[in-house]
This record gives structure tokens, C-alpha cells and sequence, in this order.
């Protein structure tokens, strides 16, 4: 079970280090090719855009084809990617390679955690599904560094910054083939009992018979269950989904992320000290994701959004106040607690939360749903960050950031639910429950 789950978690490796490399390459591209600030804006949000497509869509292979299969192809999108962004002579095709990058990147975050939550056990769950966030940080450090200890080979540099991807794009290939099929999606989708029994033999030999009831229990025939997603008995879990995503990306971190260089060099640091303190966040971001990882089914998932929101909304106001005062001493450590508050609350908690709030019978269209909601608006941020810092500056984006936390936190008081140490199908009948108290039409 370990195993499998480290190997699927592999994606968000690759997922963290497609997403950051670009922060790295975005200023040589925009250089060489002579692109402005509007169309820059454009190829480093187009593989987000691809994000978007591949969330939106990833849960029809994975219920179709299996989650194993869909990995496997995310692979391999992986790996066209790198290597054609990488040799890419101009603008249009450099878009396109990273354009089939960002479809990997939105399948992977629709199948790797839900693979991960059908395999984990109820007391294990969180930190499991969790090693995918810490596989997408580990990227991003990665990232940093490659880009880091490259930036000075040549004018080709970021040629290699992208390129170097497809090594553990072809390993990761490889490795999924050999983890075995989700025991859930094995029931649930295919009927087959015996396959999905003799997995969760070897996952948790002492409580097969009573998984395979559970999960057999759970079952909606197909006829009642089609078409029918977006309606009051997944409303609960629907707003669920689509809150904590679209929290998490208005929090500002993808911004932060993707422009961290040319947030640092308009504080007056050096483009070599940008870099560096970049690579810094990248760290904090490692180092507290594995605290956040460490606390998720010890404290839970509710609580570590309580801490993370008021610590966001503390540093995200430092940060705009910093920007509208212009002294910016104290920035590159706002930033760094910022990255720690994220990572240990929204980065730990996001996707585990969003793969076990759905039923089993349609975990695949909900987490495309909580997936296609954080990458549209990862998208949209993306786009139109270094148009709206260049004309209205830097204070009143982030303080734009600030008062979404203060939103965000309301969210975790009044509505968000814990779900520690609770089955998914436990999980499951305690939404039906709140569902029904909701006041939403029968159809939405």
C-alpha cells in the first residue's frame, strides 16, 4: 500500500516541477523572442490552461480506464512535454508542448489523490493522499534548484531547465506499471470483487470482509447515479470541493510561485539574490508541508485551516502593507512565514480533502469538479498577475489576497466539516445527513 502510494504520488513531482520551472525560463523567453508582458503572461499561464482541460476531463479516463491507466498517459504527457517545450524554435510551439504538460498536470491531480484515498485505510488516509502535495513541493524545490544552478551555462539554459524533466517523467512511466488497480474503482465501476478483494488482502488483511461490504453498500446503480452529479444529494459535498479550491488559489500562491524572481527583484533585491531567496521558498514550502503532513490526521484537516488562514491573512497584510509603504526589508520573510502557513493548512489539506468528500460512485466527476475549480482559477491569477502589479502595483494584489483569506476563514468556521479518521464510506453517510438539511432545489 505504501509502495503504490509513493509511486502514484510521484506525479505531483512532476506536477510541482512543470508548474515552477517556468519561473526560471519566463524572463530568458520573454527576451529572446521579444513577447510583452500581456502575451508572456499567456505562455506561462497556457499550461494551466491545459490544467484546466485535463481536470476538467481527467475523471473520464480514470472512471473508464481505471486510475492506473490514466497515470501511466499522464506520464507520458510528461514526458512529450519536457522535451518539446525544451527544443520548442518559437513562441507558438513552446505553448503548445506546455499546453499537453498542463493536461498532465490536471490528470494527475484528478487521479493521483484519488487513487491514493480508494487504496489508504481510514486512520492513514490523510498523510498518504498528503505525500502527493509533498511530491508536488519536492518538485518545486527541485525546480528552483535546477533552475538555480543552470541559470549561468548559456543562453540555452532554459532550454535545459525544461528539458531535464523528462528523466523522472520516463521513470515514473515505468513505475506505474507495476502498482496494483484501485480496489474501489475494482467494485464499484468494474464489479470486480475478486481482484479488489485480493488487494485489500495485502493492504489490510484483518478487515477485507468488512471493506468489500462497505464499499459494495455504497454502490448507486448506474441508471440512478447517471447524470445526476449535480444535484442535492452532492450539493454538500459539491460546495465543499469547490470552496476550499477556489481558496486556494486566491490565496495567491500560484502567483507567488510562478513570479517569485520578479516578485523579489521589484523589493530591489538582485536578479542572483532573487534567485536564491526563491529557492528559499521553495524549502519553507518543503519543510512545512511535511509538518502539515505530520499534523493532518493528528489534528486534523479543519483545525490546520483555522491556524493556516489567520497566519495568511496576517502575512498577506504585512506583505501590501510593505508594497503601499515601499519599504521592503521585511518582505522576503513575510513571504517565507506566508509559504509556511500555506503549506502546512491549504497545500497539506486541498487534496486529500477534495478526494474524500464525493461518494464512491462519483469521486471521479467530484474530484475533476475540486481539480478543474483550482486550476481555472490558478489560470485566471496567472494571467492577469503581472498586468495588474505593473498597473496598479503590487500593495493592492496582495491585500486583494488578504481579505480572500479573511473569506476563507469564515468558510472553515460556519461550514467546513472534519473528516480525520473516518472511512470514506463513513464520510459518505454523514453527508447524506447534512445534505438533506440543506435548502437546494432537487436539480441544480
Amino acid at each position: 500500500m505504501f509502495t503504490s502510494a509513493i509511486v502514484a504520488a510521484l506525479g505531483g513531482f512532476l506536477f510541482g516541477f512543470d508548474t515552477a520551472v517556468i519561473s526560471g525560463v519566463e524572463q530568458a523567453i520573454q527576451r529572446l523572442w521579444e513577447i510583452n508582458d500581456f502575451s508572456l503572461g499567456m505562455a506561462v499561464a497556457i499550461a494551466l490552461y491545459g490544467t484546466v482541460i485535463g481536470a476538467m476531463f481527467g475523471g473520464i479516463p480514470a472512471n473508464k480506464y481505471g486510475r492506473k491507466k490514466t497515470l501511466f498517459w499522464v506520464g507520458i504527457l510528461y514526458l512529450v512535454s519536457a522535451i518539446g517545450s525544451a527544443l520548442a524554435p518559437e513562441i507558438n510551439s513552446f505553448m503548445l508542448f506546455r499546453f499537453l504538460g498542463g493536461l498532465g498536470v490536471g490528470a494527475s491531480s484528478v487521479a493521483a489523490p484519488m487513487y491514493i484515498s480508494e487504496l489508504a485505510p481510514a486512520h492513514m488516509r490523510g498523510r498518504l493522499v498528503a505525500l502527493f502535495q509533498f511530491n508536488i513541493v519536492l518538485g518545486i524545490v527541485v525546480a528552483y534548484i535546477n533552475n538555480y544552478f543552470m541559470a549561468d551555462i548559456g543562453p540555452n539554459a532554459w532550454r535545459f531547465m525544461l528539458g531535464v524533466e523528462a528523466i523522472p517523467a520516463l521513470i515514473y512511466s515505468i513505475l506505474v506499471l507495476v502498482i496494483p488497480r484501485s480496489p474501489r474503482w475494482l467494485i464499484v465501476i468494474k464489479g470486480n470483487i475478486e481482484e479488489a478483494r485480493t488487494i485489500l488482502a495485502k493492504i489490510d488483511p484483518d478487515n477485507v470482509n468488512r471493506a468489500v461490504t462497505a464499499i459494495q453498500g455504497s454502490i448507486y446503480s448506474a441508471s440512478t447515479a447517471k447524470g445526476r452529479f449535480f444535484s442535492k444529494k452532492y450539493s454538500f459535498s459539491i460546495l465543499l470541493a469547490f470552496s476550499i479550491a477556489f481558496f486556494n488559489q486566491v490565496a495567491g500562491i500560484n502567483a507567488i510561485i510562478y513570479y517569485a524572481p520578479r516578485i523579489f527583484e521589484m523589493t530591489g533585491l538582485a536578479s542572483s539574490s532573487a534567485l536564491i531567496s526563491t529557492a528559499g521558498i521553495g524549502l519553507i514550502n518543503l519543510i512545512f508541508t511535511m509538518v502539515g503532513i505530520s499534523l493532518i490526521d493528528k489534528i486534523g484537516r479543519r483545525s490546520l485551516m483555522f491556524i493556516g488562514s489567520f497566519g495568511l491573512i496576517i502575512t498577506l497584510t504585512l506583505v501590501a502593507r510593505a508594497f503601499f509603504s515601499d519599504t521592503f526589508e521585511g518582505v522576503p520573510i513575510f513571504l517565507f512565514f506566508y509559504i509556511g502557513f500555506f503549506a502546512m493548512s491549504q497545500g497539506a489539506v486541498i487534496w486529500v480533502f477534495i478526494s474524500e468528500v464525493f461518494p464512491n460512485e462519483v469521486r471521479a466527476q467530484g474530484q475533476s469538479l475540486g481539480s478543474f475549480t483550482h486550476w481555472m482559477m490558478a489560470a485566471v491569477i496567472t494571467s492577469i498577475f503581472p498586468y495588474f502589479t505593473n498597473t496598479f502595483g503590487a500593495g493592492p494584489v496582495f491585500l486583494f489576497f488578504a481579505f480572500m483569506m479573511v473569506l476563507q476563514l469564515l468558510f472553515v468556521w460556519k461550514i467546513m466539516p472534519e473528516t480525520k479518521g473516518k472511512s470514506l464510506e463513513e464520510i459518505e453517510k454523514e453527508f447524506d445527513v447534512k445534505t438533506e438539511s440543506l435548502p437546494v432545489p432537487e436539480e441544480v
